[in-house]
């Protein structure tokens, strides 16, 4: 399958892979595709991700000061 090409799966697939970077905190230039709309898909996952690794580390914060 050529990139400009995608399937459910390879939706799933990137989105997952962006949910991973997001979760453990990195920048999103590591978005490994070129298709947009494998890049929007990688892109949401790790919002997703990050947004939840924000939240982790908030909660830390909170638990250290109480």
């Amino acid at each position: 399958m050529t990139e400009t090409q995608w399937t459910l799966d390879s939706l799933n697939k990137a989105y997952q892979q962006g949910y991973m970077t997001g979760l453990a905190g990195k920048e999103s230039d590591f978005c490994p595709y070129q298709n947009d709309v494998l890049i929007a898909a990688w892109e949401a996952g790790w919002d997703d991700g990050l947004s939840q690794y924000r939240r982790a580390m908030k909660d830390r914060a909170h638990k250290r000061m109480a």
